[in-house]
């Protein structure tokens, strides 16, 4: 059949069933997106003769003899649509997956539809900006506040991100995004047979059938694969995660874990040949609930496991790991005290629902490399996992990232590459696996659900003088990540008040469920839920004010960082600081703003209107070694490169690294080439996790920079005769006094004098980490009859040190409060009793649309850290935290009702107004 694609006539011959989105993107198109295959994101959106089409829903046919339009033909080559204009001005995307179907959409509307953005959006699911940016540049409707981006690219401005263009007309390269010469000609895929049973032992599995099948070439089960057991959590130090996994195992503990793998011509052929396998499954009983897990007789997940090799706290008991701590008396303390409040919070399961799912691509090189590309966080985790595995010398084995799809923890694991690699090493051709969106729900990680109880006690005027916390932590069927996890959950959150007595016992165990993993706030957003709601319960108590109760306790410069330890006993130091404190003008900022401004009250009768807030601290990086190394040099051009290893997944760390180099090298952004996620390009890098990328990334870049700056003034210096101190940079080149050279020139300089160009190296380690904190305020309105809530007002305050780039920094808090706000009124992986997944598809789970969210006022505290990258701390991760509490305080403050689970969907809602209505 003929259509035009983006302006270009071409002729095709789709398969029978295909869809326009498969079909366009094996002839290149990578500009149409993959998201669910459903129609439920809106990732995959063209223009069919002018109007705007799911084209993974489309059938392929149906193009016959139509014009097809993507976002990379919305506007002639190099010139951008006026939609595509407004997204890069007003920073309308993070991550930039959803990105192209949204100016797609955009770009269609009318002047009615885009006065009813709610409705008209409502088919474009975004997880990273929280909207408000996404509406402006739809709508054209530019927030006077936001400042213009800037052309300089130097610190403390607004500057657009290097890849706006690119992304904005879907050119930017994602994971599987390949153009010609990418990947070597013959490529295969991967499809995965999963367990239809929560606890099975493989009897028998034949494959015999499947093999056979033209256009298979491999199908491994566990008698195939590596014996080596391992974590997919990917750490610095390999020993904080437990070696309990293998790459297929004959004992399946969750559903939807894998049985075996299938690698063929296409995708349909190994799911073909994944339907031939014969399986035969024993049955094993089962536990689902974390409560159950630790009792006698309950089922055991790993009682094969060697408690010491695979750093298991008792296989015997499920216990994956515990920490039983305790400072001063507790006790005593309680007993003393004049009042004491306690309760019990539950969290659910939330998916990270990246736009992008896993997966990955891998090849041989010329050498005989391994090379895999994949959405990955921690490509040189990744890489020397895979080497470890697959029993491979470190350099024989490449792991690079392209763009990635976001990410919030969920890809700081190695969930396909092992997959992939070994298909490659077996096949000696290239490989590619990409999950689909229903295994991202039904068989990834997710967040832990926990279950947290609080006890305070305090004074009179609201001193804490007791405060214990009990958490259990469900794993699920694997430990990836959990101990972390556990012991993150009762640091900081538990560090950020002062009190003399503290009690923590926290325990993760095993279920059969699908393992949990990293996800946004490490564990700190489940536990902070817990501990603000009981300090506003406490406040209540003794009739005290919010704002007064947590200025009275919380830490000040000169305080210790008390929470399971305390380090004037131990004589500990993990490198915890006070690099700077701006968590009393948050609470200010919050206390003035939160009255002003915000929706009215909806129409009606019957509402009930209050305001919560909360707070939170985190350490800006994450403990147990974090480690950057850069590298910088100046270019035969005078252009300046940077090599660096961290990934950008809509964490701003490109941008970022960008303005640090610019300021440091005198320059513009325009003249620096920025290499990054490649395990070839420079020598280390931990990953893009915990916030680090900006901070301890940052750092070293910056102090390559610096040290590459003073090799440029040095050769200026010898050439003019002058002290290095009198010459400038700037970006053509260098000034001392009235005289000039130009960068080539002084590169060619430096290659008679040493053979080479000026070329510098940074590294950090983050031996210090300072601390942030984030403050966030709601005005809800309450519906009784309905238990619907409803968002009046947000603001949120931060102190990040020196703002290296507002806007962007304004983006990632919006981004935060977005997805906490969906983590607490909506989001939740069910499960059916007998433990298989009943959250399959997009639709069966409530992320945040446009419609689902106002706008959160973001502020910033005026600080300069002492610690981070020219004065700034990091800020990607931690406003999610206090979201959940500060919402359940404007209920509680609206309805005089406790709401101690998530999510507070309606239903629980007015469930928890009846019961108390009945008991009244």
């Amino acid at each position: 059949m003929k259509l035009t694609v983006d302006g270009t006539a071409t002729e095709v011959e789709p398969r029978p069933g295909q869809c326009l989105r498969t079909l366009l993107r094996e002839g290149s198109c990578t500009a149409v997106k993959k998201g669910c295959d459903s129609g439920d994101c809106g990732a995959c959106t063209v223009l069919v003769d002018g109007a705007p089409v799911r084209s993974c829903l489309y059938p392929a046919l149906r193009a016959a003899d139509r014009e097809v339009t993507t976002a990379a033909g919305l506007a002639p080559a190099g010139c951008l649509h006026p939609v595509q204009q407004r997204f890069v001005d007003a920073a309308g995307f993070q991550c930039g997956f959803c990105t192209p179907g949204m100016v797609v959409t955009a770009a269609a509307l009318d002047e009615r539809q885009r006065a009813d953005l709610d409705e008209h959006l409502k088919g474009n699911l975004c997880r990273c900006t929280g909207y408000r940016s996404v509406r402006e540049a739809v709508a054209g409707d530019r927030d006077p506040s936001t400042p213009p981006p800037a052309r300089s690219g130097a610190v403390g401005e607004a500057v657009s991100a290097p890849a706006a263009h690119r992304v904005v007309t879907g050119t930017e390269p994602f994971t599987l995004d390949l153009a010609d010469g990418d990947v070597p000609p013959g490529l295969l895929h991967v499809a995965v047979l999963r367990s239809p049973h929560a606890h099975a032992r493989v009897r028998s599995i034949d494959v015999r059938a499947a093999a056979a099948l033209e256009g298979v070439h491999l199908v491994l089960t566990h008698h195939d694969v590596p014996q080596v057991l391992f974590s997919t959590g990917r750490h610095q130090d390999r020993l904080d995660d437990p070696d309990d996994t293998l790459v297929l195992d004959p004992v399946l503990r969750h559903h939807g874990q894998r049985v075996a793998v299938a690698v063929a011509e296409s995708v349909a052929l190994a799911e073909e040949a994944l339907r031939a396998v014969v399986v035969d499954y024993e049955v094993l009983p089962a536990v689902l609930d974390p409560h159950r897990a630790g009792e006698p007789g309950a089922p055991l997940l790993h009682a094969d496991k060697d408690a010491d090799a695979s750093r298991i706290a008792d296989p015997g008991a499920n216990l994956v790991a515990q920490l039983h701590s305790e400072v001063g008396d507790v006790a005593s303390a309680f007993a003393a005290a004049h009042t004491v409040v306690e309760g019990t919070w539950r969290t659910q399961r939330v998916a990270h629902l990246a736009l992008e799912t896993h997966g990955a691509v891998g090849w041989l090189d010329e050498r005989g490399r391994l090379v895999v590309r994949s959405s990955t966080q921690v490509p040189f985790l990744v890489r020397d996992e895979l080497a470890r595995v697959l029993d491979l010398p470190r350099e024989r084995v490449r792991v690079l990232a392209a763009r990635v799809g976001g990410g919030f923890g969920g890809k700081q694991e190695m969930l396909v590459e092992d997959l992939v690699a070994l298909a490659v090493l077996r096949t000696g051709r290239p490989v590619q696996y990409e999950t689909t969106r229903r295994e991202a729900l039904t068989a990834l990680p997710t967040r832990h659900p926990m279950s947290v109880r609080v006890r305070l006690g305090a004074d009179a005027d609201g001193t804490l003088t007791a405060l214990a916390v009990d958490l259990l932590s469900d794993a699920g069927a694997y430990g990836n990540h959990s101990p972390g996890v556990m012991f993150h959950s009762v640091h900081e959150s538990v560090a950020t008040y002062r009190c003399a007595n503290k009690r923590v016992n926290a325990r993760a165990v095993y279920t059969n469920s699908v393992p949990s993993g990293a996800f946004r706030g490490y564990g700190l957003g489940q536990v902070v839920f817990a501990l603000e709601s009981a300090l506003d319960d406490l406040a209540r108590e003794l009739g005290l004010d919010p704002f007064a109760v947590r200025r009275r306790n919380v830490v000040v410069p000169g305080d210790r960082f008390v929470a399971t330890t305390d380090p004037a006993v131990t004589g500990e130091d993990d490198g915890l600081r006070f690099g700077s404190y701006g968590l009393d003008q948050c609470l200010d900022l919050v206390e003035r703003e939160l009255p002003r401004g915000g929706d009215p009250v909806p129409d009606g009768p019957g509402w009930r209107t209050g305001s919560g807030i909360a707070l939170s601290m985190i350490a800006t990086v994450p403990p147990r070694g974090h480690v950057a190394e850069v590298s910088a040099a100046l270019l035969a051009d005078g252009t300046w490169e940077l090599n660096v290893g961290t990934a950008e997944f809509g964490n701003g760390t490109t941008t970022v690294h960008t303005q640090i180099a610019v300021q440091a090298l005198g320059t513009t952004a325009d003249r620096l080439r920025l290499r990054q996620a490649d395990t070839d390009v420079t020598g280390h890098d931990t990953g893009a996790f915990g916030s680090a990328g900006s901070v301890v990334a940052g750092r070293a870049l910056l102090t390559a920079c610096e040290r590459l700056a003073g090799q440029v003034r040095a050769l200026a210096a010898e050439r003019f005769g002058a002290d290095p101190a009198e010459v400038v940079l700037h970006p053509d080149g260098v000034r001392c006094g009235n005289r000039t050279a130009t960068l080539a020139d002084l590169h060619a300089q430096a290659v008679r004098a040493t053979g080479r160009g000026p070329r510098a190296e940074g590294r950090d380690d983050a031996a210090l980490r300072s601390v942030a904190f984030n403050v966030q305020g709601f005005r809800v309105a309450v519906h009784p009859a309905t238990g619907e809530v409803r968002v009046l007002r947000s603001v949120h305050a931060v102190d990040a040190g020196v703002v290296l780039n507002p806007v962007q920094l304004r983006g990632q808090v919006e981004g935060g409060v977005a997805q906490a706000i969906g983590s607490a009124l909506f989001e939740e992986v069910h499960r059916h009793p007998d433990g298989s997944p009943a959250t399959t598809s997009l639709r069966e789970y409530h992320a945040p649309r446009a419609a689902d969210l106002g706008e959160t006022q973001v502020l910033f505290a005026d600080t300069v850290d002492a610690v981070g990258p020219l004065g700034a701390k990091s800020m990607s991760e931690a406003p999610y935290n206090p979201v959940a509490p500060a919402l359940a305080n404007a209920v509680r403050d609206a309805t005089g009702v406790r709401l101690r689970e998530l999510p507070m969907r309606p239903d629980r809602v007015w469930r928890a107004l009846r019961e108390v209505a009945e008991r009244a």
